[in-house]
């Protein structure tokens, strides 16, 4: 019978391929492995306790559950601003927003030909992956200038769909751009934010990509479908019933992205991050949405936990073992984590104020992720070090007329210890506490 095999030399080829070399003896180079995905995810004003991961009851959210069930949820995870735009500002370029100016909403649709929104002078996230040789797209709310120099096509996206003031309604398509090009038309936001990105996924499976999905649900105006207007029939309080009903849309929408990663094979090599963008409005003075922010104290356009503390998920399966993270996170470390993980290098000009929480969440570093972290807005202001929180706040959180001044309307500066107090009772005659969160050097 004849051989198949010449042994000897068959096993020659293998021992070769083994360590790296091919049958002429050269040494071949390892796979390269794919450069990992990026997935930012932005909801708008939601209510902290409106997530089934933090106990909501009213308002299912099995999608949003999964994703924090299969990563990392920070249980004080923050946002540098209790407002809209100046949170993306941040998160679009890693630094705490009053460095460049952008401590305020620009407005819900500033002027054409006005300056108004992410200075010129900040590159920002999209920039940065872009140069790195990453497919770079934003789908949804915007928010960061309407001049064709701040648009979404300038600022580092190569593709954009969505629009670009702070609010839009969920139905008309007026307002809604593709690159700068208006669509025609336009069933829903919420889904049509998640068919956008799921396509996006889709067409670019074969190479490195970042995506900012950032919807506006759930921002008024209140607009939902029957058909999920419909599931809510049982909550009785109309704008709770709306309320739930556009949570609903954004979960559901989360759920056909995160099975698009699948389905093409990229969930293990995509990094996931999800906040809101500020906490719910639950307070005079704001567009009240129907959201709740229990336990928290206060509300969107607060310093207080309740305008700046929000739902917040890192999950990359694979490479994050799920959990629970404890220690204070904020939005400006989603952006450095993106780098590092992309492997980019930061450069000293960008001035970067976050921190690569990869280390962090996987148990490799101990310490916390911060000294401490600051928030100001106009004269509120406060800064959290360790369990404890120094806080000036508008009156309106506690139900006090909102008029006069704007100094004028918001308190004096109050001690508050997080973990035991529970973010109600004030503490009193702790000056040398005060001192240490203010003046302390390392």
């Amino acid at each position: 019978m004849k051989r198949l095999i010449n042994t000897p030399s068959f096993l020659v080829t293998c021992a070769l391929a083994s360590l790296g070399f091919n049958a002429t003896g050269i040494a071949q180079d390892a796979p390269k492995q794919p450069k990992p995905n990026v997935l930012l995810i932005v909801g708008d004003d939601m209510g902290y306790a409106d997530v089934g991961f933090h106990g909501c009851k009213d308002i299912p959210t099995p999608h949003l559950d999964a994703l924090a069930a299969s990563g990392i949820r920070c249980t004080n995870g923050y946002v540098s601003g209790p407002y809209c735009s100046p949170t993306r500002a941040a998160l679009m370029t890693g630094r705490y927003q009053q460095r460049f100016g952008h401590e305020f909403n620009p407005g819900p649709n500033p002027p054409e030909n006005g300056e108004v929104g992410l200075p010129l002078s900040e590159s920002t996230l999209a920039d940065r992956l872009q140069a790195a040789g990453y497919r770079t797209a934003l789908v949804g709310k915007w928010h960061l200038g309407n001049t064709q120099d701040r648009r979404p096509p300038k600022r580092g996206f190569q593709e954009f769909f969505g629009f670009l003031g702070g609010a839009h309604s969920y139905f008309e398509a007026q307002g809604i751009l593709r690159g700068n090009s208006p669509v025609k038309e336009l069933d829903y936001t919420t889904d049509a934010f998640g068919r956008e990105a799921c396509e996006f996924i889709q067409r670019n499976a074969k190479q490195p990509w970042f995506l900012t999905l950032a919807f506006n649900a759930v921002h008024t105006p209140l607009h939902a479908t029957e058909e999920r207007l419909n599931k809510f029939s049982s909550i009785e309080d109309p704008k709770r019933r709306k309320y739930a009903a556009m949570m609903s849309a954004m979960d559901d929408a989360i759920g056909k992205v995160v099975a698009k990663l699948k389905e093409t094979g990229q969930e293990n090599n995509t990094l996931i991050g999800f906040i809101s963008d500020n906490g719910g409005p639950t307070m005079q003075g704001v567009s009240v949405n129907g959201s709740n922010n229990a336990p928290l104290r206060g509300s969107k356009r607060t310093t207080l936990e309740g305008g700046i503390r929000v739902p917040f998920i890192v999950a990359w399966p694979g490479k994050l073992t799920p959990g629970v993270y404890n220690e204070p996170v904020i939005q400006l470390d989603l952006h450095a984590t993106a780098l590092a993980t992309c492997g980019i290098q930061p450069q000293p000009e960008w001035k970067l104020e976050g921190v690569d929480l990869m280390p962090y969440l996987k148990g490799e570093k101990k310490a916390a992720p911060h000294d401490a972290l600051y928030w100001r807005f106009g004269p509120q202001m406060a800064i959290r070090k360790g369990d404890w929180k120094l806080v000036r706040y508008d009156k309106s959180a506690d139900g006090e007329a909102s008029e006069g001044e704007a100094r004028a309307r918001v308190t004096q500066a109050k001690l508050y210890n997080l973990r035991s107090e529970e973010h109600t009772s004030e503490l009193q005659s702790r000056q040398y506490l005060v001192c240490r969160l203010l003046l302390e050097k390392k």
